[in-house]
């Protein structure tokens, strides 16, 4: 498989920015490879397009099904599998904010949680940051969550109308001081 310019700057990209998200530059590439190909790739032809080991390429789809963000497929007659990336952008999009909260935002809650059933330590300042950022955690958590139970179509229906909500909030406030964003 031979990648125009185009398809290996992607590539490239994707490897680049792959440390910076939490993942090595392989798994970034091959996740650029799977979600710019139209047809699922197998092992061999990820190895080949890339450049890269064979077991480089099965550790990456090791950590890429982890994340929930390749598909296995399978060919009748071929006992090879292959692999592909949801055609859904915002099921890749949940997927990843998912799995984020899931190995981040979680156990910073769980943290914190148990720093303050310890009780106070005698360090108000320290006492009252580390429940303000508890307290902070907990409500992004539950606008997530309720973000989450939206069906696609209604989540970006609300995501563009975002700047506008946020208009007429301070318009209502300005009329009703209960609507203020400064609560």
């Amino acid at each position: 498989m031979t990648l125009s310019n185009t398809q290996q700057e992607f590539v490239l990209h994707f490897g680049e920015m792959g440390s910076r998200w939490g993942i090595n530059r392989t798994v970034g590439q091959i996740y650029a490879l799977l979600f710019i190909c139209k047809k699922p790739l197998n092992a061999e032809e990820i190895t080949s397009a890339l450049h890269i080991s064979r077991s480089n390429t099965s550790m990456g789809l090791k950590e890429l099904q982890a994340w929930q963000l390749v598909r296995l497929k399978r060919r009748p007659g071929d006992r090879r599998d292959y692999f592909t990336t949801p055609d859904d952008l915002w099921e890749i999009v949940r997927t990843l904010v998912a799995e984020r909260k899931k190995r981040e935002i979680d156990p910073t809650l769980s943290k914190l949680r148990e720093l303050e059933m310890h009780g106070p330590t005698g360090d108000d300042y320290g006492d009252a940051r580390i429940s303000e950022l508890r307290e902070l955690i907990e409500t992004l958590t539950g606008f997530y969550e309720e973000m989450e139970r939206l069906e696609t179509q209604r989540l970006v229906t609300l995501m563009t109308y975002g700047s506008r909500l946020a208009g007429l909030i301070d318009k209502a406030g300005a009329a009703m001081p209960l609507f203020t964003s400064q609560t």
